[in-house]
């Protein structure tokens, strides 16, 4: 039996769970990326003679057992987004589909996605060099995988995971909620970029930063659309570049930093 509540009471509901749905994800990212960064910052040396590797192994040497952790952590990662379609669903709304998530227009959700990544693509990447040579950023390290056959499979899937995560909860499932809450735009936009700018911050001031402005063109481009599908493609496919073009390219080319 479900309690009626009136609307202080479901404010409070939404509040609480929002605030649970994001320490059960990227809420608890922020902090951990917070800890990470202060290690960093107190290590002896500079931020960009440190990296943060984003792809790691899990078992040395152990290819197979390897895979069994990459795709295990893969797969749990995605459980807080079935846990926001459960909630959505609860409300009654369509599940993820009232966020734009579904395959309804893919070709509109790949076209947008694609513009929105060639953008910021190329303008993250010379930010982030820029940020490394200043010293305010670790070097980034986008894959440390063994060069087995299911190097590049589990690169992929890894960004597509990282995206949905991202998109679903940090912009479109939040700004939802603060809509609800009776959040301003403005406030809206701000905690959504910030939320966003906080888990990448184990990369150092300049991923902090960097994020920070991605989520204000996500946000302004999710209020435009009404649709998280585009900003979910333009994320995965900003990753697969930067995972694949590093895995390609790390130790052949001069401009690319290594550790």
């Amino acid at each position: 039996m479900f309690v009626e509540l009136d609307a202080d009471g479901r404010r409070r509901v939404l509040r609480t769970e929002t605030l649970l749905v994001l320490a059960l994800s990227l809420g608890a990212s922020g902090v951990s990326a917070l800890i990470s960064f202060i290690g960093s910052l107190t290590r002896p040396g500079g931020l960009k003679d440190q990296a943060a590797t984003l792809n790691g192994s899990y078992a040395p040497g152990r290819p197979w057992l390897d895979l069994a952790w990459q795709l295990f952590g893969i797969a749990t990662a995605l459980v807080p987004v079935l846990l926001v379609a459960h909630l959505l669903t609860r409300e009654g709304a369509p599940g993820l589909r009232v966020l734009g998530f579904d395959r309804t227009r893919p070709v509109g959700d790949l076209g947008r996605g694609a513009l929105v990544a060639a953008g910021i693509g190329s303008a993250g990447l010379l930010f982030y060099l820029g940020a490394r040579a200043t010293g305010f950023n670790l070097t980034v390290v986008p894959e440390a995988l063994p060069d087995v056959w299911w190097k590049f499979p589990v690169l992929i899937l890894s960004a597509v995971q990282n995206s949905v995560v991202e998109e679903v909860i940090v912009l479109a499932y939040l700004l939802r909620r603060l809509d609800q809450l009776g959040w301003s735009p403005m406030a809206a936009l701000l905690a959504s970029s910030l939320l966003r700018g906080s888990y990448h911050l184990y990369q150092g001031i300049g991923g902090f930063i960097g994020n920070v402005v991605m989520g204000v063109v996500f946000v302004l481009a999710y209020r435009r659309w009404g649709r998280v599908g585009p900003l979910v493609v333009a994320h995965a496919l900003l990753d697969i570049v930067a995972f694949g073009g590093y895995a390609l390219l790390a130790g052949k080319v001069g401009w690319l930093p290594t550790p």
